[in-house]
């Protein structure tokens, strides 16, 4: 029992000093490009539906699109809900997944996944669960907004630690945050309960920086893209759609859109500015099961 105890004490030690060290990359362009795909949702069986949806078949999609728009992008962000079931087998296949596009991926928990789970199966050469990231003149970080067990968000204080600590290392580089909850609400009463229950704080808090350009997040299964007036100009807020099911927008009840799968594509620009497009799959390929009355 000590043995066990002292493995996991050390296996916790070792995640935590993990998640505070940065990666770091050096690129020729002034621009960093960015590929983020959120929300997928995988299970264990890659046949496997969500509300009429095969998850697995999706992304796949979606990820083909991306190879054939042939995006010069400098890496991938992963912003949670990889996993539907909580499997080993669905991080793998995630991994699997994006392996043929051969781009650095750097992702996060959202609410259905299991973090313990998530470290120790997404694993690859070029997948990284490391909350910091630096490129180019930017500084890109990777937030947990995750509350065990529910399925809303919360900043947690070490988080804003991290913010202000990163900031501070680097004050010369533009920061992007990224998390998995929306800081903000989207107009679906439904979905606006499992929001990040602090977000008017956080925003207010992370404004405070000037360093602080942009928030990117998942979770709401469609595309948003709005500002918040901050004491140092306009932080830009984007939420971006799901590589499976979409939801209404401004629905005050449970209701999935006819949309297809999306992703997003971002251009951090040199002077703190971006550029942005959410992209989605041609066609009519997936059609959810709109009778659904939630899931």
């Amino acid at each position: 029992m000590v043995a066990n105890n002292g493995w996991f004490a050390s296996l916790k030690n070792w995640v935590f000093n993990v998640l505070k060290e940065a990666v770091s990359y050096s690129i020729a362009d002034e621009s960093v490009r960015i590929v983020q795909v959120t929300d997928p949702h995988l299970f264990a069986d890659p046949e496997a539906q969500l509300l009429g949806v095969n998850t697995s078949k999706s992304l796949a999609a979606v990820l083909n699109t991306i190879r054939a728009v042939n995006y010069p992008a400098h890496l991938m962000l992963a912003t949670g809900d990889l996993s539907q079931d909580y499997s080993p087998e669905s991080y793998r296949h995630f991994v699997t997944a994006v392996a043929p596009l051969n781009l650095p991926c750097h992702y996060l928990p959202g609410n259905h996944d299991d973090p313990r789970i998530m470290f120790l199966h997404m694993q690859g050469e070029r997948v990284f669960g490391q909350q910091r990231v630096l490129i180019g003149k930017w500084q890109i970080l990777m937030l947990d907004s995750t509350v065990r067990g529910k399925p809303g968000g919360h900043m947690g204080e070490s988080q804003f630690e991290l913010i202000e600590q990163a900031v501070a290392a680097h004050p010369e580089h533009h920061t992007l945050l990224v998390m998995h909850h929306n800081p903000i609400l989207v107009n679906c009463a439904w979905l606006d309960q499992h929001c990040m229950d602090n977000g008017t704080e956080f925003l207010r808090r992370v404004a405070q920086y000037p360093q602080i350009k942009a928030l990117l997040w998942g979770h709401v299964h469609q595309q948003l893209d709005t500002h918040y007036d901050g004491p140092h100009g306009m932080l830009q807020l984007m939420a971006t759609p799901s590589t499976c099911i979409q939801f209404k927008p401004q629905s005050p009840y449970f209701a999935l859109d006819v949309l297809q799968p999306g992703y997003r594509l971002l251009e951090l620009k040199a002077d703190g500015s971006i550029s942005t497009n959410v992209y989605r799959v041609p066609g009519n390929l997936f059609s959810p099961d709109k009778d659904s009355s939630g899931y």
